[in-house]
């Protein structure tokens, strides 16, 4: 085995178990490269799988992690529920159903120079979720929000007139060709480091304006409490409820559908798993910089694994079945959406 394979065996084992599941799964996945990254002089492919439908117009489940090479938990979560549906391939006739009237599409690991070196941005220093080019609407707390001083600070955005970073071009440009533009889509986009809770968060990241699709957000809400109502993980909220940032590649693409095909539904989330709660119960974490972001004991981190599956599972069902539960009346529409500005907005539309 030559240096470089071992490197990245020992410091990327996310990329081997994953192309070793595309190995697996043989045709019933298809694969591409939808970017290049750049690694240590040479690159890493940004892997995506495809699954389901190849009608334009089907639904679509996007499953998004390691944007941050940090958060290696997230690309973990999507590579666990992999494998379990390749496994229920074989046996499961509901699942083949499913899959017969929706596009699965899944992009495990985005940064994969990132991860490698165990640092939340790429290997240019830059952050892909700063990197977009949209601006906040509004004050952004400093650095964190995203700035332009230096690589060699955390939350660099890159600089004004480059080009997005090829990770990211690549996730945007595969999503606007390929994905919007269908009846209804949903993504979950995974991620840890935030707070002691989970958290699903809606758009907009850079800005405290309620999205058109808020009755929608509602409903989806909803819809999980009522058949999960025992599964009691996450606080569902706009992003801009903790914190506002620039370069948020899903609003970049949720205002471009609302533009481009305003007949549609588009339901980018992200998942931030709490990790401070991790941290928390085992204090030596804090002695490791990519600890603070992954459960490191084995039994925390197998539970980790399996408790979004009933979340990933439900999207899927929802995309399948969209057309029942958004077939509402007017009025229906209307008090959806009085009360989703209730929950999560004050009179004036602002973030609680």
């Amino acid at each position: 085995m030559s240096e470089r394979l071992y490197d990245l065996k020992q410091n990327l084992p996310e990329l081997f178990e994953l192309e070793s599941l595309i190995e697996r799964a043989g045709s019933k996945m298809r694969c591409s490269v939808i970017a290049n990254a750049p690694f240590d002089g040479s690159t890493l492919p940004v892997h995506l799988l495809e699954m389901g439908s190849t009608d334009p117009l089907a639904p679509a489940i996007g499953f998004v992690g390691g944007v941050h090479g940090v958060e290696r938990i997230g690309s973990q979560v999507i590579l666990a529920y992999l494998q379990s549906l390749l496994s229920r391939m074989r046996w499961d006739d509901s699942l083949q159903d499913q899959l017969d009237k929706v596009k699965l599409f899944m992009i495990p690991i985005v940064n994969p120079g990132g991860m490698f070196n165990n640092t939340r941005c790429n290997p240019n220093g830059i952050d892909l979720m700063r990197n977009a080019p949209i601006e906040a609407k509004g004050k952004v707390p400093k650095l964190l929000g995203g700035h332009r001083y230096s690589r060699h600070l955390p939350w660099y955005r890159g600089l004004k007139e480059d080009c997005m970073e090829p990770e990211l071009q690549g996730l945007h440009d595969y999503m606007r060709q390929h994905v919007l533009g269908r009846p209804f889509t949903m993504t979950l986009d995974c991620h840890s480091g935030f707070g002691f809770h989970d958290r699903l968060w809606f758009p907009y990241a850079g800005s405290f304006t309620p999205i058109a699709d808020l009755n929608t957000m509602y409903r989806v809400n909803r819809l999980f409490v009522k058949t999960f109502p025992n599964h009691t993980l996450y606080k569902v909220e706009p992003q801009a409820h903790s914190y506002t940032t620039h370069g948020d590649v899903w609003d970049l693409l949720y205002d471009h559908s609302l533009e481009a095909y305003p007949n549609t539904t588009f339901l980018p989330l992200t998942l931030e798993m709490g990790s401070w709660l991790w941290v928390k119960k085992n204090p030596r974490q804090l002695l490791k910089f990519g600890s603070l972001f992954n459960p490191m004991l084995p039994h925390r981190q197998r539970r980790i694994l399996r408790r979004h599956y009933p979340l990933m599972d439900f999207m899927m069902m929802a995309t399948r079945s969209h057309s029942r539960w958004q077939k509402l009346k007017p009025t229906q529409v209307s008090k959806d959406t009085r009360a989703a500005l209730k929950l999560w907005y004050d009179e004036e539309g602002h973030s609680k």
